[in-house]
């Protein structure tokens, strides 16, 4: 693995800018949907959305400040329950970017080919995602300069917008409005139609959980306010964007342009020109949204490779420090799904929606966990016990509420996540299927057979290699209790057979016998864990575990700790990734 080269962090803006593109991007779309779905009422289904991403502010708020690291929900539940779980999660936000890259990069082509008619959408879409592939290899510093372009002429495009439709409204008054509101309700009833027209709405705060896949990039206290920062665009913006829209334009209208509803908006306050620009914007900030994934994906693999999920070979660097085999690989994977589906995408968008709702929904029960099994750990805010579960129920709500609405969506889903979760969990269980491979080569194959035998032992030193790779666990608490819950949680998540557990005391203090004699009980009680038990003379501090690190060439993902508590003197970020077990 290379060394991680020192880059800039990201500011406010930046930060804001990156994630913010993808769920600002939203507003081109998620309109029309809710107003399929909830007719004249579908600004109070998108007000309501603003009210759950808000309670979700404080809810992301208190797990990525507990724990500062990228990976978002799958870093949540690596450091509260088990790998397994964890993994679950990064394979359903690595669909969720899949999905989100793709279908933006489609969706920003078409609208481009409204304005230039002779061009190739498909080509021009893998012309697209290769332009962003570069940004992120050339490092994210480079590419946060062009979201945050984007984003900003994506705010003055809306506010132009929405001000030359304000005048509109004033020059014309509100018949139109008045007529939509005479139709019939959706669904037969009120509480349906608003119900449908959330679980449709929820699509617009997609990209919320982006910036906690690449927290470790931004400066201290950038986190929280990228939060509040995507909520007040959200909950503004989509409210009034729907509003407008059914202020200006019959909901029949409406439903016959959704692809193209703000350009038509635009074109009706204020002519060809508005709708022109509309368009252009539509085309630059569908581009940041696939900024967004990319710079999200890395973040996040890097993350789960570090861990041993998916193979070493993706952490190689380039000169500027971006890991560049991930961006490649991403890319990959987009065109292969792009050219498979020959850019009819309606699939896709069943895996992004069910994807990102289910990490929404995993984040919370990370926070859950976070506050039962974590309790002492600092932490900049809390989310209180009936918001969080009002969140959670409300992202389950609209999960059931997609699926009722689209069945196929569940089909399609689950055809690109048993393939990626079949991935994942070869790599967590690669020992024991090596083993297997053994197992059968001895049984059905002549071992005397000298490509066999090479092929045996070839298999014996890829098993050796895998757990021949250390762990230490930093200890200093004669809690033997404690230390059998980390054999026991390294034995079902790790692939490791060495262990050093140490300790670290002031001049004067030593570990007691009973504790240096429980340690041999389960040593013995361990047989398939080499146990190693060091004491060292100094202060448990962040120089002191990289000192470690680098002495042992152990890398610092690999080491372990409990929870702190509130004294404890150093924010977790500092330790340089260590991980909480227990």
């Amino acid at each position: 693995m290379e060394p991680r080269k020192i880059r800039a962090k990201l500011g406010e803006l930046a930060s804001t800018s990156i994630s913010g593109n993808d769920i600002s991007s939203s507003c081109l779309y998620v309109s029309a949907l809710a107003v399929l779905h909830a007719g004249q009422y579908a600004w109070i289904s998108l007000l309501i959305v603003g009210v759950v991403l808000f309670l979700f502010r404080k809810i992301y708020g208190e797990v990525v400040g507990a724990l500062p690291m990228n990976g978002g929900a799958y870093n949540a539940l690596l450091n509260t329950t088990s790998k397994g779980m964890a993994s679950l999660a990064a394979s359903l936000t690595l669909l969720s970017y899949m999905a989100t890259a793709v279908i933006s990069a489609n969706e920003a082509m078409a609208y481009l080919k409204n304005i230039v008619p002779q061009l190739p959408v498909i080509l021009a879409t893998i012309g697209l995602l290769s332009i962003f592939m570069g940004l992120v290899i050339i490092g994210i510093g480079e590419s946060s300069k062009v979201a945050i372009v984007i984003f900003i002429f994506h705010l003055a495009s809306l506010i132009l917008l929405s001000s030359f439709a304000g005048i509109y409204l004033f020059e014309h008054g509100l018949d139109v409005f008045a007529d939509n509101n005479a139709l019939p309700v959706k669904h037969g009833a009120l509480p349906m139609a608003l119900f449908f027209g959330f679980s449709a709405a929820m699509l617009g705060i997609s990209g919320f959980e982006s910036s906690a896949n690449f927290v470790e990039e931004q400066k201290k206290g950038v986190f929280p306010k990228t939060l509040r920062n995507m909520w007040v665009v959200v909950t503004i913006f989509n409210p009034l964007i729907a509003f407008l829209a059914l202020a200006v334009l019959p909901i029949s209208d409406i439903e016959s342009n959704s692809e193209a509803l703000l350009s038509i908006m635009g074109n009706q306050v204020s002519g060809s020109w508005l709708s022109f620009l509309v368009s252009v914007d539509a085309v630059l900030v569908l581009s940041g949204a696939v900024l967004t994934s990319f710079v999200g994906v890395s973040g996040l693999v890097e993350r789960i490779t570090l861990d041993r999920i998916l193979p070493p070979f993706l952490l190689k660097r380039n000169k500027n420090g971006s890991t560049y085999r991930i961006a490649i690989v991403f890319f990959m994977l987009c065109v292969s799904i792009l050219l498979i589906t020959e850019g009819d995408l309606e699939a896709l968008a069943g895996v992004y929606t069910i994807a990102f709702l289910s990490v929404m929904a995993l984040f919370g029960i990370g926070n859950i966990l976070l506050k039962v099994r974590r309790k002492n750990l600092p932490r900049p805010e809390r989310s209180g016990w009936l918001s969080l579960l009002v969140a959670i129920a409300s992202v389950i709500t609209a999960l059931v509420g997609n699926i009722l609405l689209n069945p196929d969506y569940l089909v399609v889903f689950m055809e690109y996540f048993v393939p990626t979760i079949a991935l994942v969990l070869v790599m967590l269980n690669r020992t024991a299927l090596l083993k297997l491979l053994l197992r059968l080569i001895r049984y059905f194959l002549d071992p005397i057979n000298r490509f066999l035998v090479k092929s045996y032992r070839g298999i014996n030193r890829v098993i050796d290699h895998i757990n021949d790779q250390e762990f230490v666990y930093f200890t200093k608490k004669d809690d033997v209790a404690a230390l059998n819950k980390v054999l026991l949680y390294i034995r079902n998540n790790e692939h490791t057979r060495k262990l050093k557990i140490v300790s670290i005391f002031s001049e004067g203090e030593q570990a007691t016998d009973s504790f240096i004699s429980d340690l041999k009980v389960l040593d013995r009680e361990y047989p398939e864990i080499k146990i190693e038990y060091i004491q060292l003379k100094g202060e448990f501090t962040p120089k002191k575990i990289k000192e470690l690190s680098e002495k042992w060439n152990i890398p610092i993902n690999f080491m372990f700790i409990g929870s702190p508590s509130d004294k404890f003197p150093y924010p977790l970020q500092e330790l340089g990734g260590v991980r909480l077990i227990i």
